[in-house]
């Protein structure tokens, strides 16, 4: 995976919530996905850009 295409800027993690929960995320480094704990789903990222299309999120199982 690029580096350049796997980091998200900081100040877009502050604005971002979950489109489904309207809570916050965290960012997942290794899996270059947005979580949210609440909502448990992943949001991928591709090319830099999250994608916050509940479509598109994975669910997180336990």
């Amino acid at each position: 995976m690029d580096e350049k295409l796997s980091k998200v800027d900081p100040k877009l993690l502050d604005l971002l919530v979950c489109p489904l929960g309207k809570t916050r995320l965290t960012y997942d480094r290794q899996n270059n996905e947005l979580i949210s704990e609440a909502a448990r789903l992943a949001y991928p990222i591709r090319d830099g850009i999250p994608i916050m299309l509940v479509s598109e999120a994975r669910k997180i199982e336990n």
